[in-house]
């Protein structure tokens, strides 16, 4: 099978395989499962060892428990917690920017956003979902373990990709920056109501870390337009899961999706669109669809929180686009009127 075919049929896989394993078990949060599988698979490379997931499992439970650390503080000092997330999710996105720690760094803003405000909720909420995030990412790693015999990659060294553009430290500091000012008010909208906008945390972490790798030119089209596909995706899967209601089915539709997600991204169906743009989309469907099922079993009405769930992530994803924009023209200006001598007048 050619290389390509077997990247496709392993990333479907997984996110199939994945989503079963955890509705099956029953885990807490259960959409969790295959977001994790998404990114931990999409490299082309072979899945980790045994070692290196107990590693990452201790190095999630570390970080996020930075957030259970906030929790006091947020009930009883709130701006001074204000504060010490802000600094704390700027930290975070300098690792991810400068260092090029990005799954330190979604676990580290995962932990000062999410964590702390289901703390002011209850103690045992944020506990559940660091379990929660932990057992997901061990489902998405054992659903990779049994795809990747099947798909294996081909045995030869990758090419490194070749920067761009050598970043500064004053660009690394200000997109670090803009990271911040996209995530903080979505952190905010949280602490309002923890139990109902933890999937519009997760979007805005999604956008914050979206944002901080694409150019102010493709912000608009990236970030609005993968929101309203992903949005559209989601209803439509929600209506084919409609035809025949059960676990079988709901892998069998999550595997064909899956197929044609990754068959764009990995460029086997010729897209105008970056496979960035693609992972947003799926990402953006998974988060839509894994409450709405949750909605449905407990007898909540589907269609109502679908629409809140949506017209949020879209506001939020409306402000991430004018933010980017404003803040990068005010950087310009600011760079021009530097850069621009002052004008001597010479005296007669």
């Amino acid at each position: 099978m050619h290389i390509q075919a077997r990247r496709i049929f392993r990333l479907a896989f997984t996110i199939a395989i994945s989503l079963m394993l955890a509705y099956a078990i029953s885990m807490p949060l259960p959409f969790i499962a295959p977001i994790f599988a998404v990114v931990l698979t999409i490299k082309p490379a072979p899945p980790m060892g045994p070692k290196s997931l107990f590693g990452l499992l201790i190095l999630l439970v570390v970080t996020l428990g930075i957030g259970l650390l906030l929790i006091p503080l947020l009930l009883h000092y709130s701006f001074t917690a204000i504060l010490v997330v802000t600094l704390g999710l700027y930290f975070s996105f300098y690792l991810t920017i400068n260092h090029g720690k990005v799954l330190v760094g979604m676990f580290l803003t995962l932990g000062f956003t999410l964590i702390s405000a289901a703390g002011t909720v209850s103690f045992s909420l944020a506990t559940t979902l660091i379990e929660s995030l932990a057992t997901g990412i061990a489902v998405a790693v054992v659903s990779h373990w049994l795809v990747y015999p099947l798909y294996p990659e081909d045995h030869v060294a990758a090419d490194k990709p070749a920067d761009a553009n050598e970043s500064t430290a004053m660009q690394d500091n200000w997109i670090a920056l803009r990271g911040t000012i996209v995530v903080l008010p979505v952190y905010l909208l949280l602490l309002i109501n923890p139990t109902m906008y933890i999937p519009i945390m997760m979007k805005g972490v999604s956008l914050a870390q979206q944002s901080s790798t694409i150019n102010t030119h493709d912000a608009g089209r990236e970030l609005l337009g993968s929101t309203f596909l992903g949005g559209c995706f989601a209803i439509l899967f929600w209506m084919a899961l409609g035809t025949l209601t059960n676990l079988w089915m709901y892998f069998f539709w999550m595997l064909l999706f899956g197929i044609y997600f990754s068959s764009k991204i990995y460029q086997l169906i010729n897209t105008r669109y970056p496979a960035s743009f693609w992972l947003n989309v799926v990402i953006t469907m998974l988060i839509l669809l894994g409450p709405a099922v949750e909605d449905s079993n407990s007898g909540k009405d589907v269609y109502t929180a679908f629409f809140i769930r949506i017209s949020l992530m879209v506001a939020v994803t409306l402000y991430a686009v004018a933010a980017v924009y404003i803040l990068e023209y005010l950087r310009s200006r600011h760079l021009v009127k530097r850069s621009t001598p002052p004008v001597m007048i010479e005296s007669t």
